[in-house]
């Protein structure tokens, strides 16, 4: 099978109205990546020093050596941006999520008590706040495994969120096999929650952002002061709001670090963003598990049969049909790479409609055969397949009068003599008038033009027939 994983169909043109809680417009989640001792240094047994995310630009990992400056920087972050940011958020009352190195956890108890006295949801950072590209699956398997068993020891619950962040191409996958987390957030594909399936398990995915997040003080291009992150987060929240506004409300998520925005000068941009959104009303400042708990109460997963994971004997019996009389098409698109966004009618109606292009023109005339007069002699004896039979029905082309018939009749000949095929209109986009007026003013044009004209509605037919199978 030609499969292709990625999915850019997402909630598509219509996403669902998320009814957070109280009405609210736009839901907050404001994130607090705790890294401090779990980065790489040879005190961990890493190979080298840690070189991201830091105030340091440019610098590289320092094989075999302890990096003064840069653990100088992440200890400020513990010692003084997190106690910093601890005040400011308690304070307002806004609850965090704090996305917790395992390891980091373990050498900062102090720190865990305070977010635990705070109520704040501690989800897992992973094992290590290290590069999992090259990982091996093994490897990676066993550290999430370990992560979960020491976050759990360290903060006694075990962890029902997770966000690796330096993530490998296995990561989302292992973490929802692992099948502990209410949810995960290693994407930043959307502006709210989704499901994805892996295996028997329905896992939901929220989101993270690298955009709203004070890492881009520390990357190029970024931000150099505390008033640049101010305006591009009320940018971001205004335009979310007024989304929310107008039904269609979406979550904010916003990425912090203590030896980042726990600096005086940048947190003055965060303070100055949260007066903003605290006095704006009808927002909901949530942590993820809260997020994650509404959203399968209000939007649970709902499984149906995906075409793009379809044997080909099966996809071919569900939709051989769609095409009169013809699985040839259906066949054939098969063998296209299929994925995610041809599991939608439209989708699946672009893949259908490639294998009918590719087609040689007499094989295309002959699908143009295969359809039916319009009212014509196979609809009085009822034997129109079951497509055709309600779609002809919805036009009234079932309940016309002797005169209407007569007509019909008498345009099918006119027009099957002229160009060598019936005459072909997606019925429901039309009234019977405009079937009517359209047959009158087609059959005067050349073949060449009804070929492609004919074609054309073929393929609007099938789409509607597919919207109606997959919703």
């Amino acid at each position: 099978m030609n499969r292709y994983p990625r999915d850019f169909h997402g909630h598509g043109p219509n996403p669902p109205d998320a009814t957070w809680p109280g009405g609210a417009k736009l839901a907050i989640s404001l994130v607090l990546n705790y890294e401090e001792g779990g980065e790489n240094n040879i005190l961990h047994g890493d190979a080298a020093s840690e070189a991201f995310l830091s105030d340091i630009n440019g610098t590289g990992m320092w094989p075999g050596q302890r990096h003064w400056n840069m653990e100088s920087i992440y200890e400020y972050g513990a010692r003084a941006g997190f106690w910093r940011l601890h005040r400011l958020f308690t304070g307002f009352g806004i609850p965090l999520t704090i996305y917790g190195v395992a390891t980091a956890l373990a050498r900062n108890p102090e720190q865990v008590a305070a977010m635990k006295s705070a109520g704040w949801e501690i989800a897992s950072h992973g094992l290590k706040w290290v590069e999992h590209k090259d990982m091996p699956e093994t490897e990676e398997r066993a550290s999430i495994a370990e992560a979960i068993r020491l976050h759990t020891e360290v903060t006694g619950e075990p962890p029902k969120g997770w966000y690796t962040g330096r993530c490998s191409a296995n990561t989302v996958r292992l973490t929802a096999e692992a099948g502990a987390f209410d949810w995960i957030s290693d994407t930043y594909d959307d502006d709210l929650p989704y499901w994805i399936e892996v295996g028997d398990r329905d896992q939901l995915v929220i989101p993270y952002t690298l955009e709203a997040n004070d890492m881009r003080f520390a990357t190029s291009p970024g931000y150099i002061e505390g008033e640049m992150f101010f305006t591009y987060l009320k940018d971001s929240f205004d335009t979310l709001y007024r989304e929310g506004v107008e039904g269609h409300a979406k979550m904010f998520s916003i990425g912090l670090h203590n030896r980042l925005i726990g600096r005086p000068g940048k947190v003055a941009g965060l303070r100055r963003f949260l007066d903003y959104a605290r006095a704006k009303g009808g927002v909901w400042f949530a942590t993820r598990g809260e997020i994650a708990a509404h959203w399968a109460a209000h939007h649970p997963h709902r499984r149906f049969e995906r075409p793009s994971r379809m044997s080909r004997a099966r996809f071919v019996e569900r939709f051989g049909g769609i095409y009169e009389h013809s699985p040839w098409v259906a066949d054939r698109a098969w063998d296209l790479e299929l994925g995610p966004a041809h599991d939608t009618g439209v989708g699946l109606a672009n893949a259908l409609a490639r294998a009918f292009r590719r087609a040689a023109p007499e094989e295309r005339l002959a699908v143009l055969k295969a359809h039916p007069d319009l009212a014509g002699k196979l609809a009085l004896a009822k034997r129109l397949t079951a497509e055709s039979t309600g779609e002809q029905a919805s036009a009234g082309l079932d309940a016309l009068t002797d005169a209407e018939r007569e007509t019909f009749q008498r345009l099918n000949a006119e027009y099957v003599a002229r160009h060598g095929f019936p005459f072909i209109i997606a019925v429901r986009d039309n009234t019977k008038a405009a079937i009517l007026a359209a047959f009158q003013a087609r059959i005067a044009n050349d073949s060449a033009t009804e070929f492609a004209t004919a074609c054309a509605q073929v393929e609007r037919i099938a789409e509607l027939r597919l919207q109606d199978l997959l919703k």
